[in-house]
């Protein structure tokens, strides 16, 4: 339900969270789908432990908002943002294994190891990976074959060795041998980045725009994924893990280098500044069409949580 006084922006935010939530429900269920011979109960519990657990759903967002600037956030960029979130649920439940991040809280809920067991959570992963792929190429997915394989495509190098996982892999091997700024700036375009850049990158592509315009969303979603990373950053120094829903501190007591702890504080304010600056100029040429997305980039630099 909406508070209050909520801004547009929040109204919208959480708007777009509920339908996506309503369509992972239905596409979570217990249910096998066409082709499928049966789905385990405990997998599936797992599974809707990992994603149906709250969160702001900002990459799903995104996918629509950008889509929206073309007309083109209907059923099928709900099913792209729904398949996006997939992959960032997945990525949650395999990083907060013990051979990975090892946490036992994600949004404020036991994390799916903790609440299952380290076998359900890979599988869970496994599971959310390969069915992303699937809601988008699936005909249900109301695009011409093109745009599918497209977004496929961008999708899968942005999540993986080359984007998302690597960017993984770079940050485990950050706790052993600290990476300079230019790398600590390329592990997050990859670990955080490129999935936030593939899901403004995705809206252009859903909406058929043209290569320049799907450029320009491109760079939008490579600086506030940026921003993101670095209120991440910020908040794991400054935040109380009861107002995150999540372990704080863990950088520093694991020895990891960040632009937080390389610059300070106030640099990192004003870097996220400048990055709203550049997200709002990109946007420019929408006009008021893309009100919502300069609002996006302000919330993502001044988040709180």
């Amino acid at each position: 339900m909406t508070e209050p006084g909520f801004s547009l922006f929040q109204i919208t935010l959480q708007q777009r969270a509920a339908a996506v939530e309503d369509l992972l429900s239905e596409l979570l269920s217990d249910r096998p789908r066409t082709g499928e011979i049966s789905r385990p109960s405990r997998l599936m519990a797992a599974i809707r432990h990992g994603v149906l657990n709250g969160g702001k759903r900002l990459r799903p967002f995104l996918v629509m908002e950008s889509a929206a600037l073309f007309g083109a956030d209907g059923p099928a960029a709900l099913r792209v943002a729904a398949a996006l979130e997939c992959i960032h649920s997945y990525s949650l439940v395999h990083d907060d294994l013990p051979a990975m991040d090892n946490d036992d809280i994600r949004r404020g809920q036991p994390t799916v190891h903790r609440k299952f067991d380290e076998a359900a959570a890979i599988l869970a992963g496994d599971s959310l990976l390969t069915y992303a792929f699937e809601l988008i190429a699936s005909e249900e997915t109301e695009l011409d074959a093109l745009a599918r394989v497209t977004l496929v495509t961008a999708l899968a190098r942005a999540a993986g060795v080359g984007g998302m996982t690597g960017g993984q892999a770079l940050d485990l091997e950050a706790e052993k041998n600290q990476p300079d700024e230019a790398g600590v700036i390329r592990l997050q375009a990859m670990k955080t980045g490129a999935l936030i850049r593939f899901a403004c990158e995705a809206g252009a592509i859903i909406g058929n725009a043209d290569s320049k315009d799907r450029q320009r969303l491109a760079e939008y979603g490579s600086a506030v994924g940026l921003a993101f990373q670095l209120a991440d950053d910020l908040l794991d120094v400054t935040a109380d893990a009861r107002d995150i829903g999540k372990a704080t501190g863990k950088d520093a007591a694991a020895g990891k280098a960040t632009l937080v702890s390389m610059h300070g504080i106030e640099w990192t304010r004003r870097q996220l500044s400048g990055l709203v600056a550049q997200a709002e100029d990109l946007l420019e040429p929408f006009g008021q069409k893309a009100v919502l997305l300069k609002d996006a980039a302000r919330f993502i630099a001044e988040r709180q949580s």
